[in-house]
């Protein structure tokens, strides 16, 4: 199953920001993932075969802005990357897997331990460094071949809008503690249709590197302070599911677009909640080893997250809150 809507090109949001409208192809957001309790959540939707070619990376320009050091470079087979250094490259890598698992349309990204990349220029920030001139924990992505960004899309405007899948997408949003919700986040891919069949306008949220820190501030005027990402002591202590009122599933969210977070029926929580309870420890666990986080941050990340997982897929019941 496909969550896609066959219509003509999606529109630009708002004309004035838009040069051209992505070309013809059918919306998709999210697709059955018929195989999920055999998805290897360590090697991540690129699998094997798109890991990238250590044995050379040279640096190429830099991408300015943001909160990461982002580079562009070349590995040892000519291919082009974009690696991501700092706290932001762990938490990336770990949240795309689990999206993926789940069925959410996703760029594919690598965590390298320590990455040597010559040319590589003074970073604009500080980073942690490994054997001498190496960068530690870079997070490598890239995007399958010909497959191309086309524009950007609204989280309140969009063809998915108010759909179960749509209100699964905000619920990974919560679980995964991601409070960065820009819509210079969300991209459109679009990908040609084989034997020059229909394409495919893949919706997906690009950057998920404010993930697994803490959302919840007690403060409203503290929160641009005290909220943080990639912090696997305060993901673990943060609340997750708040109530249930109305069939509304209200949860301990204080991220950007808090106001999407309202509206998430029992149905929709329960849904993706089933779906995640599909995934073994071991794929978890998978997912944070994969981004290098230690054995016992990936004991306590992976506990949270089942944590989680075990009160979405019991919404509505006794132990809804916590």
């Amino acid at each position: 199953m496909v969550l896609g809507l066959v219509t003509p090109a999606v529109e630009a949001q708002d004309s004035k920001d838009k040069k051209k409208s992505p070309p013809d192809g059918t919306p998709v957001l999210w697709r059955a993932p018929d195989d999920l309790p055999a998805r290897n959540l360590y090697l991540g939707p690129g699998g094997e075969e798109m890991k990238p070619d250590l044995t050379s990376v040279t640096f190429e320009s830099d991408e300015t802005g943001g909160y990461s050091v982002k580079w562009q470079v070349r590995d040892g087979s000519g291919k082009k990357w974009t690696a991501k250094l700092g706290r932001e490259a762990q938490a990336e890598t770990a949240a795309v897997r689990l999206m993926w698992a789940v069925g959410y349309m996703t760029e594919v990204n690598y965590l390298v331990p320590c990455a040597h990349i010559r040319g590589a220029p003074k970073p604009r920030k500080d980073v942690e460094r490994c054997e001498g001139d190496g960068f530690r924990n870079v997070r490598f992505k890239t995007r399958p071949e010909g497959e191309k960004n086309v524009g950007n899309w609204n989280w309140k405007q969009n063809p998915f809008f108010r759909t179960k899948e749509f209100g699964g997408l905000l619920v990974m949003m919560a679980l995964l503690n991601n409070w960065d919700l820009k819509e210079e986040n969300n991209k459109i891919f679009y990908v040609p249709g084989e034997g020059g069949g229909r394409g495919e306008l893949r919706y997906m949220v690009t950057d998920l590197g404010a993930s697994f820190g803490q959302v919840k501030v007690n403060a409203p005027v503290l929160w641009r302070i005290l909220r943080n990402r990639n912090d696997p002591q305060d993901y673990a202590r943060d609340p997750f599911l708040e109530d249930v009122k109305g069939g509304r599933v209200n949860f301990f969210y204080t991220g950007k677009q808090g106001d999407l977070f309202d509206d998430i029926g029992v149905d929709e929580a329960r849904w993706i909640g089933n779906l995640l309870s599909k995934l073994s420890d071991r794929q978890i666990g998978d997912a944070f080893r994969a981004a290098n986080y230690t054995p016992e941050e990936v004991r306590l990340l992976s506990g949270a997250v089942r944590a989680r997982i075990n009160e979405l897929a019991s919404v509505g019941g006794p132990t809804t809150a916590r």
